[in-house]
């Protein structure tokens, strides 16, 4: 799949998730002090994220 979501562990020795398309980074999300917290923001983004507004603010 093209798409993924990524785990990491930044300097800050938080958990970050990143959502990549095949080698690209899309979005990093804030950091996290533990990796259940990282996976519930991935869980978040799949449940609300298709039904999210656009705001064009430029």
């Amino acid at each position: 799949m093209a798409y993924k979501f990524e785990i990491i562990k930044d300097q800050a020795d938080e958990y970050r998730v990143r959502f990549k398309y095949k080698s690209e980074i899309v979005f990093v999300t804030e950091g996290y002090t533990s990796k259940q917290n990282a996976k519930n923001a991935i869980a978040s983004v799949k449940k609300n994220g298709p039904d999210a507004e656009t705001d064009d603010n430029s």
